[in-house]
């Protein structure tokens, strides 16, 4: 009997250390029609709703407060009829055919279940600190109370999130402000950036995404005592749960919950002439000018702040065209369009005093204000400022109808600097909003600004819209995000997988670096080389520095530019494929750059960002460290992979040691995948979707796969939702006679299919095959170095059959 009783105690005594705030006490529950589940407790009110069977959502009313239901980040509606409730004397049970939710009644505490397993549990739960100050990331204390939500975490979570950093790839350990800010020059270890976004991704595929916008923090277990903790200073007490059956699973929920990102410009995936700055209209068409003689294939230019202004200080703002440097910048731009060539131009949201657009600024009062209503004047970098209340009705027409003049002149990018915003005191007032309420979705909100006018006025278009600050669902606006002003050093390209694959997972697939480096002038040939290399196997391929050192690849020297324009060349060539990449992120929301632990699904894997998978068939290992004669790479046990330069084979499920050179990185495809390729084109302008080559790896024990290539004008918005596509579709079989390839087309209604010129090329043929048949008639083929190659003409309304005897 004593043995009963110790035993009853002591699992009492564990079920209240790890339950909720001890003075919690439960009331009542009850459901609504609309299935939202109210528990009422002595300090508050729960509100608990599934949006799916995989996405709940918890809010907390605490006494005396209103619930705010504005979300920034949310754009799924609730919609789960099927829910039950089902309450005993000890317990309250919610659940979904996916997530189920525990609410134990005494002592208090919230559990979150999938399959019958906890995946994470409320610690405290919510609950206000005592008198603890929020330290401001600029040093300074605010004496402020906060407001917190802590929950529990198992010992061996690894987690991710919590927006752009670099700290590797596990972030468990750290206390990380929740304060976007700019980290010029960092290398190796940032614990604050740009982009800081209240998610947390656990190696368990669980995510809790903190719905709620003003700053504070995510300490992600600093204390080691095994719990996670969001702080702010105010605003929404609201999180979502989102679960998944696996990664890509887990991506593409939390992505239904935040929004897609539309599918970019076909050129927004080719290459960029940037430099900060060109400071003349002569200047730029010179640069470009120079790429053509080169044969460097390049899509677009961006010009940064010069356009406006020939000084680097007291000139933001001016925003519009500074005619000295470029005298007739609508006729530049045209005729860079009639070479291919689309133009960029730089804008922030600061107005300066002393620029010529202030009094018109304050005249309108577009501006955010002081205490007492004047508009709102502060010091940094570039002079004496106010920035554009684009919470405001005014500020927000204002600034569009600037774009708008900037889109006429021809600009097909806008980048928006400085979102962060890079200098935003405390006091500063926006419409109905304080600073630190909206400081970190400033960015977002410009973004969203811009999308929606381009809806709006210009909506065959896709806007591209490059952005150095966000939030939790910006990718929706079709912002392209990068890693701010990362070094110019090996210590600077060494972060630059960790930041784009942890993004990637945030929603924001199309986070990239300044290709090369930004932040000094360090001229060492072999770190460029190296970083345009791996900018061939990342999302957005954009040299850009300051230009003490160039950027350009055509002002490099000539081993170096020789070694650039290859890894140029290659990605030109990859154009089917990586569009198809980008067109699977819009539907799936999957990540471009995917971590490897995406295709292994092992624990030694989870804190791995030095190999990782481009798409679903590449596997690429970037150089990262100067004078590396060889590389030691993981082979994922999922396949056997074939290196893209060689076609050696490697099997899957080994570390082996790799020989490198100086003109690619270790890159590998997949076993039984299909890559399609192009032939190098100068600009995609000049890009054909009809002429192929469709390369096969043969691998003899995959019996079967599949491959697809997705393809539209490259130009029309939402091309594939208005029925303007084509998706053509590769299987692979391998019977006991023959192997078997089909090519089969799905034609959207608006499509207008046109016979497709393909060189099918596969790799790997050991043997010597007898006889090839296409549709059933016998074909010439020329097979060299265990390479076989076969022409084909598809009429896509028809499916195509290649068969290859074995012997």
């Amino acid at each position: 009997m004593k043995t009963y009783i110790i035993l009853f105690l002591l699992l009492f005594i564990a079920s209240f250390a790890f339950t909720q705030n001890s003075k919690r006490v439960f009331k009542k529950a009850s459901v609504d029609k609309g299935n939202l589940l109210k528990i009422e407790v002595n300090d508050g009110i729960y509100q608990i709703q599934f949006y799916n069977s995989k996405i709940v959502e918890t809010s907390f009313i605490p006494k005396g407060e209103e619930f705010n239901s504005t979300s920034h980040a949310v754009v799924l509606k609730p919609n789960l009829a099927d829910v039950q409730l089902k309450e005993s004397e000890y317990f309250v049970d919610f659940s979904s055919k996916g997530i189920s939710v525990k609410i134990q009644k005494s002592p208090f505490k919230i559990s979150y279940f999938y399959k019958d397993k906890e995946i994470t549990s409320e610690k405290k739960g919510y609950f206000k600190s005592k008198h603890q100050p929020l330290e401001s990331v600029k040093g300074n204390i605010v004496a402020k109370k906060t407001e917190k939500i802590e929950f529990n975490l198992t010992a061996e979570e690894v987690l991710y999130g919590a927006g752009a950093r670099a700290l590797g790839m596990n972030r468990r350990g750290y206390r990380l402000p929740l304060y976007n800010r700019a980290q010029y020059g960092y290398e190796t270890h940032a614990e604050l950036m740009n982009f800081t976004i209240p998610l947390v991704i656990s190696s368990k595929k669980y995510m809790l995404h903190f719905d709620n916008a003003p700053i504070g923090y995510l300490d992600l277990d600093s204390k080691k005592d095994n719990s996670l903790t969001y702080e702010t200073i105010s605003g929404r007490k609201t999180y979502q749960v989102v679960v998944g059956d696996s990664w890509e699973d887990l991506v593409n929920n939390y992505t239904t919950l935040t929004g897609k990102q539309p599918l970019p410009a076909r050129w927004t995936l080719g290459n960029f002439s940037s430099r900060f700055g060109y400071h003349s209209q002569r200047e730029t068409e010179a640069t470009i000018a120079k790429f053509q003689e080169e044969k460097i294939p390049v899509d677009a230019v961006i010009l940064d702040l010069y356009w406006f202004g020939k000084e680097l200080q007291g000139t933001m703002g001016n925003l519009e065209v500074y005619k000295d440097s470029f005298p007739d910048i609508k006729a530049m731009i045209s005729r860079l369009k009639d070479k291919g060539i689309k133009t960029v131009l730089i804008t922030e949201p600061f107005i300066l005093s002393t620029s010529k657009k202030w009094n018109e600024a304050e005249e309108k009062e577009v501006l955010a204000t002081d205490s007492i209503g004047n508009s709102a004047k502060y010091d940094f970098y570039f002079g004496n400022t106010g920035i554009v209340d684009i919470y405001k009705k005014e500020g927000k027409e204002w600034f569009w109808n600037i774009y708008k003049e900037l889109i006429n002149l021809g600009a097909k990018g806008l980048w928006g600097d400085l979102g962060e915003p890079e200098v935003l005191p405390s006091w500063v007032n926006f419409q109905n909003k304080k600073a630190d309420e909206i400081h970190n979705i400033y960015g977002h909100d410009w973004a969203r600004l811009i999308f929606e006018g381009y809806q709006k006025e210009f909506p065959q278009e896709r806007p591209f819209i490059l952005m150095r600050a966000g939030s939790s669902g910006s990718q929706r606006f079709g912002m392209i995000p990068w890693s701010g002003d990362v070094n110019r050093t090996w210590g600077g390209l060494q972060s630059q997988p960790e930041i784009a694959l942890q993004m990637g997972m945030q929603g924001l697939g199309y986070m990239h670096s300044d290709l090369g480096g930004f932040a000094g002038d360090n001229l060492d040939d072999n770190l460029y080389t190296r970083w345009l290399q791996y900018g061939v196997f990342q999302p957005i391929f954009r040299p850009h520095a300051q230009e003490g050192v160039a950027s350009e690849p055509v002002f490099r020297s000539d081993s170096a530019k020789e070694l650039a324009k290859k890894a140029i060349e290659l990605r030109y060539k990859l154009l089917p494929y990586n569009y198809n990449v980008a067109f699977e992120n819009n539907q799936k929301g999957t990540p471009l750059m995917r971590p490897i632990f995406f295709e292994e699904d092992d624990e030694k894997l989870m804190s791995n960002s030095t190999t990782y998978m481009w798409g679903k068939d590449f596997l690429i290992t970037p150089i990262l460290k100067d004078a590396v004669k060889t590389k030691e790479i993981y082979f994922p046990k999922t396949a056997n992979w074939f290196n893209f330069y060689t076609d050696e084979k490697v099997e899957g499920g080994q570390t082996k040691t790799v020989q490198l050179n100086e003109e690619t990185i270790p890159t590998y495809v997949r076993g039984g995948a299909f890559i399609p390729m192009t032939k190098i084109v100068q600009t995609t302008d000049d890009y054909i979707g009809d002429v192929l080559d469709l390369h096969y790896y043969y691998d003899a024990s995959v019996q079967k796969s599949e491959g697809s290539m997705y393809n539209d004008n490259g130009l029309l918005s939402n091309a594939f939702e208005k029925g303007a596509y084509e998706i053509l579709t590769f299987e692979s079989e391998i019977t006991k006679r023959w192997l078997e390839i089909d090519l089969e087309a799905e034609l959207g209604a608006n499509w207008n299919s046109s016979e497709k010129e393909i060189k099918l090329i596969i790799h790997s043929i050991n043997w010597n095959p007898k006889k090839i048949k296409i549709d059933g008639k016998e074909k010439q083929f020329s097979l060299e170095k265990n390479t076989l190659t076969i022409p084909l003409k598809w009429n896509t309304k028809k499916e195509l059959r290649v068969k290859i005897a074995l012997k």
